[in-house]
């Protein structure tokens, strides 16, 4: 465990005192109000300790409800993460620190698959490490700082007099698709003098070619070019066979990695496998490149080298600054069609792309540092700072689970990839929970993931009555080929997706104001309502989106969500001026509602199976009641579940259900959003907070976990985790604030 706040303890308690011990010192010692205490009965205690009156509670559960009295509390300025994202744009080109230092490990693919980036700085003759593990006989900086945010990372270093800045910024601004879907990302240094005086430094970067293929017993090639305003290192495989696999854990082995400094920085550079140990005995690179290729990367093929002398002068802050980008070529393959890299379809090449990015920095580099501020403070504002620091390691790693292509027509086209789950594209039941990232950031990037699985069941080929689940394995979207796929109905999804999809239009067509896509694949939404109607009140023995659950009929929360399906639909015949339509679905939705409510009671609390007593689970799809403005369910529902939520509680989360206790990230938050009591919704994400600073699972962040010990069950780095700004979307003020700069 990474914290010190899991020892918690009531050393003791004297009228409405209470003293903490293994708390922070401004919060060890309080005087609480009697309600504080009354609220804290109110909290499941997970386990006993000695010698004290009162049981054990998680450290950070007390501190949200102490927080919940007494304001925000003070935040170290170390952050901890599962795995802070480095560079993040698509499932191909994502690398993440894994490690509390940048220098305790080397980097990796969101995979676990090494893509080293090794830093080193030499300071007045003294070469140090601070980013990778290797060399291990080079001393490591010490790090003295880590932020995290939305749009960048920021690690600070100290060593021998002189303060070492290392950013990494991915200018992912949701508004602008030209630079969303540009593949850069930033690395910039800021070095200044610590102890007043000047300093003779060089900064080193070193790119394994490993960042280019798949396994490193494939051949690769390198070189160099330039530009007007850069000098450009590149890497690639030899065979460059385009979208020529597909599957889940798997490295792009086709387009080129580019590695690029500024002319004028005095850098030097090289192509060689022995750059850093010259560096390290000498300060200086090799002077001749390795010419000899293709090499594999296991039998020492070059790698890309950036060295940059400079010198440090008191009271003055020295910047330089590299770009990292990778060229796909092609992103993703669409019903036999190749389709090109969004900021690829204008015909611009990965030389004019540098060029912009470059001569572009300043002022996205000021734009990034106010979103950053503005989401981070409105995220607090809603959630609190356990919410906020979940949303700044989820924005990037939302985006970089995507290929991000054009249609032949110029339009976006988002293909998500279930990363560690089983690598399907464009699975609707991923879209389904990333969704209110989409809609709170930019909606047509979520039609530009809708419209792909409405032409794909437009199609003959698509048979059956319901939603498809997905478009085939990424990076190849040639057909559904989970359970049945295009052959039978065994193992389909059929409420889910149908119910899934209906929604999604609906929310969609709020959020731009129109129905065009409703308009377009009016049939199918037609077809897939009829279903619901007569399979979606209490939905036969299949799968839902928990499909690693197994099998379950009569299941409460998915007919929840076909009931809202039918209500959606009901919407979009309203908006298409259907009003005899959308009056009998409106009907039909608020009958099932009527009767869900008496099916699913169980007490003090809603079963997860209508034939199941004694049984519960989140009813996570209840949200869309709300944020549809549907109002099929009572008030009284939500606050009766809340309530019995609240009484089950483990120490790093809320179980998904009784069968197990592992829970889905995603859906916590959804399940957090149906109260609008805040202190209900701080005592459901303390649990969260803590859980992100002790896992011991340094992975991007997994939205499958187990409550009790906090380790990953499966999935990581997926999409899925952009559904945690659901309650963000939530606050309609601050929905229409964020939708407002979506072009």
């Amino acid at each position: 465990m990474r914290s010190s706040l899991d020892a918690t303890r009531f050393s003791s308690v004297s009228g409405l005192s209470l003293t903490l011990t293994g708390l922070p010192g401004p919060v060890a010692d309080l005087v609480l109000p009697k309600s504080f205490f009354r609220e804290l009965a109110t909290i499941k205690m997970t386990r006993d300790t000695t010698d004290s009156s009162l049981p054990f509670c998680s450290g950070y559960l007390l501190l949200a409800l102490i927080a919940s009295f007494f304001g925000t509390l003070p935040v170290c300025a170390q952050q901890q993460a599962p795995a802070v994202p480095l560079v993040a744009h698509s499932p191909y080109f994502s690398i993440w620190s894994v490690s509390d230092t940048l220098n305790g490990t080397n980097t990796r693919h969101w995979t676990g698959s090494e893509q080293r980036l090794s830093g080193l700085l030499r300071l007045d003759g003294k070469t140090y490490r601070y980013m990778g593990a290797d060399p291990q006989n080079v001393p490591a900086m010490k790090q003295v700082s880590l932020r995290i945010s939305p749009l960048h990372t920021d690690y600070a270093f100290e060593e021998g007099g002189a303060r070492l800045q290392v950013t990494f910024f991915t200018p992912a601004l949701p508004s602008e698709l030209n630079i969303l879907s540009r593949p850069v990302t930033y690395l910039t240094w800021t070095l200044r003098s610590t102890d007043g005086r000047p300093h003779s430094a060089t900064l080193l970067l070193d790119v394994s070619s490993l960042v280019a293929v798949n396994s490193p017993d494939q051949e690769v090639t390198w070189g160099r070019a330039q530009t007007s305003r850069l000098d450009i290192l590149k890497v690639g495989s030899r065979d460059q066979q385009v979208l020529h696999r597909a599957g889940d854990d798997l490295r792009i082995d086709w387009g080129y990695f580019y590695l690029a400094v500024r002319k004028g920085d005095n850098a030097a550079t090289a192509t060689s496998s022995d750059a850093i140990s010259a560096f390290v005995e000498s300060g200086i690179l090799p002077a001749d490149d390795d010419l000899d290729m293709p090499r594999q990367p296991r039998d020492g093929a070059a790698h890309l080298t950036v060295a940059i002398p400079v010198d440090i002068s008191p009271n003055q802050n020295l910047i330089r600054q590299v770009l990292l980008a990778y060229d796909e070529l092609y992103s993703v393959e669409y019903f036999g069609r190749k389709l090109r890299p969004y900021w690829r379809r204008d015909g611009k090449t990965p030389a004019t792309m540098l060029n912009d990015a470059e001569m572009q920095y300043p002022d996205l580099e000021k734009r990034a540092r106010h979103f950053d501020d503005e989401l981070t403070a409105d995220m607090e504002r809603v959630g609190g700072t356990a919410y906020a620091e979940l949303g700044a390691l989820a924005y990037r790693q939302t985006f970089a689970a995507h290929g991000f292509a054009a249609d032949f027509d110029g339009t976006a086209l988002l293909f998500p990839k279930e990363n560690f789950s089983n690598g399907c594209i464009s699975t609707v039941d991923v879209l389904y929970p990333s969704a209110p990232f989409f809609l709170l950031f930019n909606p047509s990037l979520l039609e530009g993931q809708l419209k792909q699985i409405l032409e794909y069941a437009s199609l003959p080929r698509w048979k059956f009555p319901f939603a498809p689940h997905d478009l085939g394995t990424y990076p190849l979207a040639n057909g559904q080929v989970y359970g049945g796929g295009e052959r039978i109905e065994e193992d389909q999804m059929p409420v889910e997706e149908s119910g899934n999809m209906l929604i999604l239009v609906d929310a969609l067509a709020q959020a731009q104001g129109n129905f065009r896509l409703a308009e377009k694949f009016w049939p199918q939404l037609t077809k897939w309502a009829e279903y619901l109607r007569t399979k979606g009140l209490n939905p036969e023995n299949q799968l839902s989106t928990d499909d690693f659950a197994g099998h379950l009929a009569h299941n409460a929360n998915l007919s929840i969500k076909a009931i809202e399906g039918l209500a959606a639909y009901s919407q979009l015949a309203a908006g298409l001026g259907k009003s005899g339509i959308a009056k009998q679905y409106d009907d039909i939705a608020r009958e099932m509602a009527l009767q869900w409510q008496g099916m699913a009671k169980d007490r003090d609390h809603y079963r997860l199976a209508f034939d199941k007593p004694g049984t519960w689970s989140q009813k996570y799809n209840l949200v869309w009641d709300q944020l549809l403005d549907l109002h099929l369910f009572p008030a009284s529902l939500r606050q009766t579940e809340m309530a019995f939520y609240l009484q089950h509680l483990h120490s790093y989360g809320l179980p998904l259900d009784n069968r197990a206790d592992y829970t889905k990230l995603d859906w916590e938050i959804w399940t957090a959003t149906l109260t609008d009591d805040r202190s209900q919704v701080d005592l459901l994400l303390a649990p969260i907070g803590r859980w992100i600073h002790e896992t011991s699972s340094r992975v991007p962040l997994t939205d499958w976990y187990d409550t009790t010990i906090g380790r990953k069950v499966g999935f990581q780095a997926r999409s899925v985790v952009g559904g945690i700004f659901i309650k963000v979307l939530a606050d309609k003020n601050l929905a229409a604030k964020w939708r407002s700069f979506a072009p």
